[in-house]
């Protein structure tokens, strides 16, 4: 006789039920009503987060959010939520529940065990909710790199990867320079992160 475990439902998972789940650091997703348990976020992730939205912060206008770690509901279905490492809006969060609508700028910061995830899954779900820039940043801390994306015609199209020392530059979702290195690396961040200063 086979036994159902208890604490696994039948149903399609909704936001709703993402209330009930512990407050132990761990990243709570629903892929199409299935949940999606991520670990909690190893030290050098939140380093390269916590620089990445710093830096956005500094050169974003002040219409527009920075979120880190913001839910999101995936094209008004309570059953596709996903929270990107960093997200950027051109509106107000909700004063209640989670963002419905696309934001400018989707960032995920790849870890082993969501590098699958990361470069497939959420590269499509991202593209079909018409998030128009999406970036994926590897923190490796020998080779640290990033991956531009944008959407064209329902799908991303990659215009660029920055790797090292290499000086990363966007005009999208407004323009922006950084070198990943700098994401990663002890020392002066904060006056390096932006690259050389133009003459």
């Amino acid at each position: 006789m086979t036994t159902r475990h208890p604490d696994v439902p039948e149903r399609r998972l909704t936001v709703d039920d993402l209330e009930n789940t512990p407050d132990d650091g761990r990243r709570y997703e629903l892929a199409d009503g299935r949940l999606d348990v991520s670990p909690a976020p190893k030290p050098l992730h939140t380093r390269v987060a916590y620089r990445l939205g710093f830096h956005l912060g500094n050169h974003a206008s002040d219409d527009m959010e920075i979120g880190e770690g913001p839910g999101i509901v995936l094209g008004g279905d309570p059953g596709k939520h996903r929270i990107p490492d960093l997200a950027v809006f051109d509106q107000e969060p909700p004063e209640e529940g989670y963002y419905t609508v696309p934001p400018l700028l989707a960032v995920e910061i790849v870890s082993p065990e969501s590098v699958l995830r990361d470069n497939h899954t959420k590269r499509y779900e991202y593209a079909a909710f018409g998030i128009p820039s999406y970036w994926i940043i590897n923190p490796h801390p020998d080779k640290p790199g990033i991956i531009e994306f944008r959407l064209v015609d329902g799908a991303y199209e990659e215009v660029g990867q920055t790797q090292g020392e290499e000086l990363f530059e966007t005009e999208l979702p407004f323009p922006v320079r950084f070198v990943p290195h700098w994401l990663v690396a002890s020392g002066p961040w904060r006056t390096n992160l932006g690259g050389p200063e133009a003459p």
